[in-house]
């Protein structure tokens, strides 16, 4: 069975969430995977659709117009002055369809973390949601030991872990490696590829706005994909030099053209 790939926000930042929908459809992805938890971060839209009846309505004609499925929503942050009750946007994603959210851990108090994703689970777990945890190297869990420590901690069947082919590169981590851990642990993967001069770029730069083309970079994602179960895959890879050259569309198309040949080579 081919594998299914999402489009995620990031890889066309700062766009909305109906234009996302439709090159979603139009470059020939399965899912999108939209960002309606919102970081408030300059230059993005800051979508937050339990307060926007309207837009709601939007996106749920864009959804069903252009036949393709919400895969998750992003992004939920865990961090001392941030909410805990996400019940609302959990609620919405879930009548657009989505089965997952993203979510990351900004603080270094792992209590608070262990806390905050037992209640926050729960909460999903009303709305058949299942929270995928990530390692950004900039976060406050930096690794997939830290993450698997307050997942096992929090100890909800909801929780995986989401695995990011440039933070999986970043921090050693290979096929061999991901195979002596449970594969139930894992959730959706976080498709792109790292840029061969990495060397002169700042992490921060290539995670938002210079990731490459999978099989275009230096990552051995078959030896990574073949040992990771085969879940749903988001494509999340901004390129802003990319997008420029391309223009969105052409973007997203490059993207899924490169990812699918590479899940094709690898035979999984």
């Amino acid at each position: 069975m081919a594998r299914k790939f999402s489009l995620a926000y990031l890889t066309l930042p700062g766009i909305e969430p109906v234009e996302q929908i439709e090159i979603a459809a139009q470059a020939g992805y399965d899912f999108v995977s939209l960002r309606t938890i919102p970081m408030g971060q300059e230059g993005e839209p800051q979508i937050c659709l339990e307060k926007d009846p309207v837009l709601f309505k939007k996106v749920q004609g864009a959804l069903k117009a252009n036949n393709i499925k919400l895969l998750d929503i992003e992004l939920l942050r865990i961090k001392e002055d941030l909410p805990v009750d996400y019940r609302k946007a959990f609620e919405c994603g879930a009548k657009l369809g989505a089965t997952d959210v993203l979510s990351s851990v900004w603080t270094e108090d792992r209590n608070l973390a262990v806390e905050r994703y037992g209640r926050i689970c729960e909460d999903a777990k009303e709305f058949g949601l299942t929270i995928n945890l990530e390692f950004p190297i900039i976060s406050g869990l930096k690794n997939l030991q830290a993450v698997l420590a307050v997942q096992e901690k929090v100890g909800a069947p909801n929780l995986k872990i989401l695995m990011d082919m440039l933070y999986v590169y970043w921090t050693g981590l290979n096929g061999l490696g991901i195979k002596k851990i449970n594969p139930q642990k894992f959730g959706l993967l976080h498709i792109c590829d790292c840029p061969r001069d990495e060397q002169d770029k700042e992490k921060v730069e290539i995670m938002r706005g210079d990731r490459e083309y999978c099989g275009q970079g230096i990552i051995d994602l078959k030896d990574i994909i073949t040992a990771l179960p085969a879940n749903n895959c988001s494509i999340e890879s901004p390129n802003y030099k990319y997008i420029e050259k391309y223009g969105r569309l052409g973007h997203a198309k490059r993207c899924l053209e490169n990812a699918k040949k590479v899940f094709a080579e690898a035979h999984v």
